[in-house]
């Protein structure tokens, strides 16, 4: 197989596996989201560290860490990201897959959007159409439900700005992996002791299947990001693009077809308008040269 067609490969199981995520966390609804969370920070950051180890990538790993600049920007989005994981988590057990999958189609828009504000990047019409009726689909599902789509738009926007920050940073994933979840590591292990000790927590109290998972989240959480990481290194950034949709397009056919949230006609119309904007998004995107924005962040 060529480098492409290997970078696309990789490119297809990333985003694959961030679409099947729901699944995962279904699995392991019987645990508070909260306890979830603390073990996913806590096992991903094992697994990461095993993975700087294997790969001898310390050096790497102390000059960020030293890196006065670099560490304020990964001690935000350590806090970012948790923020994402934990409304991410919650949501998926909550019933609120459908609302995630639109989290993650508006994703790249809110990446222009940070871009243009933060960045100074210009926008061509295509990017200012598809901004427009990206609005007008949230809008639209605000007015019928009476509510703000808020699950849809933190994931976005915390994603967004976690990518953002990515950028500015310039620490690759596994390094910043490592860093993030090793500054939220203590109040994970503190939260998990604290629910251990009053007899409350997941080990003891769940079956052996179940606490498997739990452990193998920090797998399930940095494998797509390798994935990824790779895919990101044999192809082109518009490929890497297109091939992004097929994480939350997965996602919206399991809330549909597998979890039975209803999709209504209110969230036929607003996502026809997200769709409608994706696809003017990365037309606009892709006949362009590279000199126009188009940031591609992993979903970790």
């Amino acid at each position: 197989m060529s480098s492409k067609g290997t970078g696309v490969l990789y490119g297809i199981l990333a985003y694959t596996a961030w679409g099947l995520l729901p699944l995962y966390w279904k699995l392991l609804k019987q645990i508070s989201a909260y306890e979830i969370l603390a073990h996913r920070i806590i096992w991903s950051f094992v697994f990461v560290l095993m993975l700087v180890y294997i790969t001898k990538n310390w050096d790497t790993v102390k000059s960020s860490f030293f890196n006065r600049k670099s560490m304020i920007l990964i001690t935000m989005n350590a806090f970012i990201i948790t923020l994402n994981w934990g409304t991410y988590i919650w949501a998926v057990n909550a019933g609120h897959v459908l609302e995630t999958s639109l989290g993650y189609y508006i994703n790249p828009l809110v990446t222009v959007l940070l871009g243009m504000i933060f960045l100074k990047e210009k926008f061509n019409h295509g990017q200012k159409m598809a901004l427009g009726l990206a609005f007008i689909g949230v809008m639209l599902m605000t007015t019928q439900y009476g509510k703000t789509p808020w699950i849809s738009l933190i994931l976005a926007f915390s994603f967004g700005f976690y990518g953002l920050i990515k950028k500015l940073a310039h620490v690759d994933s596994v390094t910043g992996l490592t860093l993030e979840t090793a500054i939220i590591l203590p109040f994970a292990l503190g939260f998990i002791f604290f629910k251990q000790w009053n007899g409350v927590g997941a080990f003891g109290n769940i079956s052996f299947f179940t606490t498997i998972l739990l452990l193998l989240s920090g797998v399930a959480t940095a494998t797509p990001l390798l994935w990824f990481a790779k895919s990101a290194e044999k192809i082109e950034l518009s490929t890497l693009g297109f091939l992004q949709y097929i994480s939350p397009t997965i996602t919206l056919l399991l809330g549909i077809f597998i979890f039975h949230e209803q999709f209504s006609r209110a969230h036929l119309i607003g996502f026809g308008f997200i769709w409608t904007a994706l696809i003017i998004y990365t037309l606009s995107t892709t006949t362009l040269k590279k000199s126009q924005p188009f940031i591609v962040k992993s979903k970790v």
